[in-house]
């Protein structure tokens, strides 16, 4: 069974995250509100102060988007 702390927990700083960076916070929402349909490719880069930048991806399965959408019936 769920723990309703936690939940509100991940939901309090779920909040927070998008307080602190709406527009990536609504790139997000865009994103997962019109759907990755399979085969699309998600690119990441991290870029350390001072250092090379870091890039890699994926290219998304049917499992990732289950996953994804159980995780959403989680949140709500």
């Amino acid at each position: 069974m769920i723990n309703p702390a936690a939940i509100m927990k991940v939901m309090n700083a779920k909040n927070k995250f998008a307080e602190n960076h709406p527009r990536f916070a609504a790139f997000l929402s865009d994103v997962f509100t019109s759907g990755i349909p399979e085969g699309s490719i998600i690119e990441i880069t991290v870029t350390r102060p001072g250092e090379e930048a870091i890039v890699t991806n994926m290219k998304v399965k049917q499992s990732d988007l289950d996953l994804i959408r159980e995780l959403q019936d989680l949140a709500q």
